[in-house]
């Protein structure tokens, strides 16, 4: 028993001793780890963002010059007439580019019009006075679009077409997704809006889970999309569902929102009651869709946030300890990501199922 409690003692000790150096050791590059801190956050922050490149690495030479690596793609402004150059020039707000007689320079993600020196304005509260033009850029998170969709169109035509030539029997890539939309179809679409009317509604169903899917699963690609992550993309699905939703809605869905008491009681003792009830009907159509696009990008954003953040500590601790262990959780929180991909894609199909059920939902006329 004594052994066993000299040698706990002992790796006991020893760890403490090797914390302790390992801590000595980070004080001594205490002003540099501030550095890395602050050169971490903007990194999460930058990654966060749309971008006008693929940048996959960058480095510095002896000379001080900085070498990005990645792919540019075409910068579309209005400026007194259409203007296409390469985000190659804008050497990611280090240089000005040049297009003809104008000079624009990228500050903080947006291009704005400046000198030949890239002279910036702000005022009081450091917002920059610069005139911006009017933007139309071919974006990293517009090419991940545009990529998903073809890859989508892609997959699906080939679908449809092996389901022909095979007599409904699938092929290839087509036997891993059919199990996918069946379940769509019967569990989702079925019980929600009815076997009526369910069909008029699965072409969106499907595209917006795949679309959401994909999306998120090329999130987690070294690419470092975030297109799900961008609020203004989530507030675009929303508010298809919102449409679709109220523009297919029956006559029956609107007097649930304009007169949810039907004939129960007299317009004359409903008046009180619907000066409270009514607005509180028009404020739920607001929530549901705004509830669909917060979810959608508040988990998808904490997700890249988090990952990011802990692979940020490695640089941190520059110890053998914490460095293998932030690589480790974040390589398992990484495989988690691959379920809430598929998760957070569910959701917002099941959600949007449920809107379309309540809207074209047959009511008893009675109450009314």
């Amino acid at each position: 028993m004594r052994k066993l409690l000299f040698k706990s003692n002992y790796l006991f000790y020893i760890v403490v001793i090797v914390l302790f150096w390992s801590s000595s050791l980070k004080a001594k590059d205490k002003e540099d780890s501030k550095d890395i801190r602050v050169e971490i956050k903007e990194y999460i922050s930058h990654h966060l963002k749309d971008s006008y490149d693929f940048s996959f690495f960058s480095y510095t030479k002896k000379s001080g010059e900085h070498v990005y690596v990645g792919i540019p793609l075409p910068v579309i402004i209005w400026d007194n007439g259409i203007k296409f150059f390469s985000s190659s020039k804008l050497k990611h707000g280090e240089d000005v580019a040049k297009v003809g007689s104008n000079y624009y320079k990228l500050e903080h993600g947006k291009i704005y019009k400046t000198d030949s020196k890239g002279t910036i304005f702000y005022d009081e509260k450091h917002h920059v006075t610069n005139y911006s033009p009017i933007d139309f850029s071919i974006t990293k998170g517009v090419v991940s679009m545009l990529l998903i969709a073809f890859l989508m169109f892609s997959i699906f035509r080939n679908l449809a077409k092996s389901y022909r030539e095979r007599g409904g029997l699938p092929k290839g890539i087509g036997r891993f997704l059919e199990p996918i939309i069946i379940y769509l179809r019967d569990d989702i679409a079925k019980p929600n809006i009815g076997e009526k009317k369910y069909a008029s509604y699965m072409s969106f169903l499907l595209t917006v889970f795949f679309f959401i899917w994909f999306l998120n699963l090329l999130g987690l690609t070294p690419l470092g999309v975030n297109v799900t992550g961008n609020i203004a993309v989530t507030f675009g699905l929303a508010l298809l569902t919102f449409l679709i939703t109220n523009f297919t809605g029956t006559r029956d869905y609107w007097l649930h929102i304009f007169d949810p008491l039907g004939s129960s009681m007299k317009w004359s003792s409903k008046i009180l009651l619907y000066i409270v009830l009514i607005p509180i009907e028009l404020l739920g159509l607001i929530i549901k869709p705004f509830s669909l696009l917060i979810r959608l990008y508040a988990n998808m954003q904490a997700g890249h946030i988090v990952i990011m953040s802990i692979i940020g500590l490695m640089f941190i601790f520059k110890s053998w300890i914490g460095s293998p262990l932030s690589f480790g959780l974040a390589f398992a929180i990484a495989i988690i990501e691959l379920l809430v991909a598929f998760l957070q894609a569910y959701i917002f199909t099941m959600l949007s199922a449920l809107y379309f059920g309540a809207a074209v939902e047959d009511h008893h006329h009675e109450d009314h």
